[in-house]
């Protein structure tokens, strides 16, 4: 019986072999893998980086850009409009002489034209106009004709028609030429409606005699001239006229 319930002989350590098959068949835990050490930011990078977010109190005043930036901004400012200045001044002065070297060219050419077309009249005939005016061409203009607003520059000698005295006269070399814009007013001294009438259809470097009646005169009530020259009432008038330049009016 002894030998029925004894323990057979390979039961006699169960449990000291199973701890050894244990301990013997367990895999040690793997190492886990090596990572490479973070690098370490130097206190000057550190210290370079901007900061991620920089709030800014109501009321705080933000902080200066640097000095260097903005002298450098205000000194190519100051070069480029300096230079921007010289040239557009350059600019202008030569604008202004071709102006002007263009306005002596197309002066000189509208002289030469004038004086190449203008002629003298062999025959005088009498032209009789419809509001009485009466006239006798002299010399034909070769110029511009002169326009309301216009400035005209003239000769003018004029008298009472059959008498001697005369009232005006610009054809005297000690006298200047009378200056006039078309369709002003008042005339100058010794000028009247049917010189100006007359002066409409004629053209620079013109010349004609013009006989000019009372009601395109000085009328009924005549004109005192100053220096104790009269035009009596209903006086018809006679006047040599010669346009010399005619030009735009100054501004």
């Amino acid at each position: 019986m002894a030998t029925l319930f004894s323990s057979p002989p390979f039961l006699t350590h169960p449990l000291t072999r199973t701890a050894h098959f244990s301990s013997s068949s367990q895999i040690p835990p793997p190492n886990p893998p090596s990572q490479p050490p973070s690098p370490k930011l130097s206190t000057t990078s550190s210290e370079q980086q901007p900061p991620a977010a920089a709030s800014v109190k109501v009321g705080e005043a933000k902080p200066p850009k640097p000095a260097t930036t903005v002298e450098t901004t205000d000194w190519i400012a100051s070069s480029l409009t300096r230079r921007f200045g010289l040239g557009a001044g350059l600019a202008w002065a030569a604008f202004l002489a071709v102006g002007v070297i263009s306005e002596q060219i197309k002066t000189r050419i509208e002289v030469s034209e004038q004086e190449a077309n203008t002629r003298d009249v062999e025959k005088e005939e009498e032209v009789v106009l419809p509001n009485g005016l009466r006239y006798y061409e002299l010399r034909v203009g070769g110029g511009a004709s002169p326009r309301n607003g216009d400035l005209v520059v003239i000769d003018l000698k004029g008298k009472i028609q059959g008498k001697d005295e005369v009232f005006v006269d610009t054809f005297d070399g000690d006298r200047k030429p009378l200056a006039l814009i078309i369709g002003s007013r008042p005339y100058a001294k010794g000028m009247c409606d049917g010189v100006e009438y007359i002066l409409r259809s004629m053209k620079a470097g013109g010349k004609r005699r013009v006989i000019v009646p009372p009601n395109l005169g000085f009328g009924e009530n005549g004109a005192d001239l100053g220096s104790g020259v009269q035009i009596p009432p209903s006086e018809t008038l006679e006047y040599i006229v010669e346009i010399d330049k005619v030009s735009i009016a100054p501004a």
